[in-house]
């Protein structure tokens, strides 16, 4: 069954689709108002950036999900980037959940990992709180068509005082264009807890060639003295824009990590922001991204502290070749009464085309004087006395190069924390710059 949708939604068409899953009435509301908001709002703005030249109203139509009887039975490429042995996984194809699994282990200890549309009819009194309270649904025309049509998800509860030892894993993919693909992540993790969550958000070139948006919010919510590392890979067919907004609220020492490799062969928005809202307060964001062919791509990571004695750390490292253009945006924001914060960024771009395009822009905005910040950004080619040096020792001029773009890339590369996705990391990593 396939439901079409206006582009974008009016709120009877949100709430008819909302009502036709069986939502409850709070989330049939939501999705209400959001469309209509949806109506009102002006896309984002992002610096430098100008996507409104782009497709962004090719959402697609909800289909009804079809679940697997297994893993093995979906395509081969989902199952390779499945961890070996893994119990904890999420796997979304197109408009909704097709596979799911969870440890007794952890069931036990009362973590909760499902998909985010079954989260809101099962455990509401968990996902009310917080969905949509990090990110505002009215904040511009895409969180709020988001907030109407978002399809599938994950919700990840980790209660109190509970530590999740392996990672729990999430694929998301589409191998149809014509379908919605929207998911919303909700990751709480409770006061002293600590979880790993890893995803891979992916389309079936083969499949997927006709125009496609794959708009997708992640909400992480830590609290106090919580640990939550959050890994996402994704590698979008040419035919798709990628938009992604991802927000973390951390609580007195509590810390956010962020692992995030944007390798979409299509246009690409992606922000990331930590909000340090506690004392203590930790966050560290690391991003790789390579563009290519006539790609553009707008990177923002953002961390804005509140908390006093907060600490945050951000590196983006980006390979661009041929005519592709990467507009990279690091913001620092210390807040008043932000005593003792630290904030730090790093903005790197590596050019391997005279047509190609790399703008790092650190920003720092400081509105407390107890305080460090700094900031480092350059944009440069291969330098060529490595490459002489690397040649010195009998190694080719194509392989000096390949080694130093991966020496370059390397420090987000080694933090992924699923052998499977690393390894498969690697592989997209070459297939990108080989072209």
């Amino acid at each position: 069954m396939s439901t079409q949708i206006s582009t974008p939604t009016d709120r009877q068409s949100a709430e008819a689709l909302a009502r036709s899953k069986g939502e409850p009435q709070w989330l049939v509301d939501l999705r209400g108002e959001a469309a209509e908001l949806a109506g009102t709002l002006e896309w984002p703005k992002p610096e430098k950036m100008k996507i409104d030249r782009w497709n962004l109203t090719a959402v697609g139509s909800y289909e009804q999900p079809q679940a697997a009887s297994s893993l093995a039975e979906l395509p081969a490429f989902v199952t390779e980037l499945a961890a070996e042995g893994t119990e904890n996984i999420v796997v979304q194809q197109n408009s909704g959940v097709a596979w799911k699994q969870l440890s007794a282990e952890f069931s036990a200890k009362g973590v909760i990992f499902t998909d985010l549309e079954t989260a809101c009819k099962e455990h509401g009194d968990l996902v009310q709180p917080y969905l949509f309270q990090a990110v505002d649904k009215g904040e511009d025309k895409l969180t709020a068509l988001h907030a109407a049509l978002w399809n599938g998800g994950v919700f990840v509860y980790v209660p109190r005082n509970v530590e999740v030892e392996l990672p729990l894993q999430a694929i998301l993919f589409n191998n149809k264009a014509e379908a919605a693909f929207a998911p919303h992540i909700l990751i709480v993790a409770d006061a002293n807890s600590k979880v790993t969550y890893v995803d891979y958000v992916v389309s079936d070139a083969a499949a997927v060639s006709a125009p496609f948006v794959h708009h997708s919010v992640v909400e992480v919510f830590v609290k106090q003295g919580a640990h939550v590392r959050f890994g996402s890979i994704h590698h979008m067919a040419e035919s798709g824009v990628d938009m992604t907004i991802r927000r973390a609220v951390i609580e007195n020492d509590g810390r956010m990590e962020w692992v995030v490799s944007d390798l979409n062969d299509g246009f690409t928005v992606s922000d990331t922001k930590s909000i340090l809202k506690g004392n203590g307060s930790n966050s560290d964001a690391k991003l790789i991204s390579i563009g290519s062919d006539e790609q553009r791509l707008s990177l923002t990571t953002q961390a804005v502290h509140f908390g006093r004695s907060s600490e945050s750390d951000m590196v983006t490292r980006a390979v661009m070749r041929d005519n592709a253009t990467a507009i990279i945006n690091g913001i620092t924001k210390i807040e008043k009464g932000a005593t003792k914060a630290n904030g730090q960024q790093t903005e790197k771009v590596l050019m391997l085309s005279p047509k190609a395009r790399g703008d790092a822009n650190p920003i720092l905005l400081i509105d407390e004087d107890d305080v460090k910040a700094g900031h480092a950004a350059s944009v440069g080619q291969v330098n060529p006395e490595q490459v002489y040096y690397l040649m010195s020792r009998g190694i080719s001029k194509q392989d000096a190069e390949r080694l130093i773009i991966y020496g370059f890339l390397a420090p987000v590369v080694s933090e992924i924390p699923i052998d499977a996705v690393r390894e498969q990391l690697q592989r997209l990593l070459e297939r990108k710059l080989e072209g």
